[in-house]
């Protein structure tokens, strides 16, 4: 099921583009991909506390997705023989470079915000998604952060119900 959902959301990722200007939309089919845009999300991967270790890692390009699994509580459900249902949830730690001072009179202001632009993005994309054995993903938090440096790493949670035979 976590490999299941993993990869799922790498493709809902994957299908994010952004224009020269800076437009966000959905492709479907890579066909539909106007001249000149670039995929939105450049690396996607595994949590495994990347932004801690980032000088010690392999370098990987910006904006990028990890996904984390939060734990997954399951119980015994007798009444289906044997079956077992789940609740759990998943975060997703989006990376992005910090572009500078977005105060109102700062010429850099909108390409500062534009991280919340890639975080709506990124939530829309993946809110409601679900699998043979999981789902719907529910949005249940987001968590910005107020203390970075040159790179921001904000977190948008998720729970869901599953199941397991």
């Amino acid at each position: 099921m976590r490999k299941e959902l993993y990869n799922h959301i790498s493709e809902c990722l994957s299908m994010l583009y952004t224009s020269p200007e800076g437009d966000i939309e959905c492709f479907s089919d890579e066909a539909e991909v106007p001249e000149g845009w670039q995929p939105l999300i450049r690396h996607i991967d595994l949590w495994n506390h990347n932004v801690e270790f980032i000088e010690q890692e392999e370098a990987w390009p910006r904006p990028a997705v990890f996904i984390e699994f939060a734990p997954i509580d399951w119980s015994h459900d007798l009444k289906a023989y044997g079956d077992y249902r789940g609740s759990g949830g998943i975060n997703l730690h989006i990376v992005t470079d910090w572009q500078g001072s977005t105060s109102h009179d700062s010429p850099l202001r909108d390409s500062g915000l534009h991280a919340f632009d890639i975080l709506e993005s990124v939530v829309n994309s993946v809110v409601a998604l679900e699998g043979p054995d999981y789902g719907p993903l529910i949005h249940a938090r987001s968590l910005t952060n107020h203390d970075h440096e040159d790179i921001v790493e904000n977190i948008e949670s998720f729970t869901f119900k599953c199941y397991r035979p």
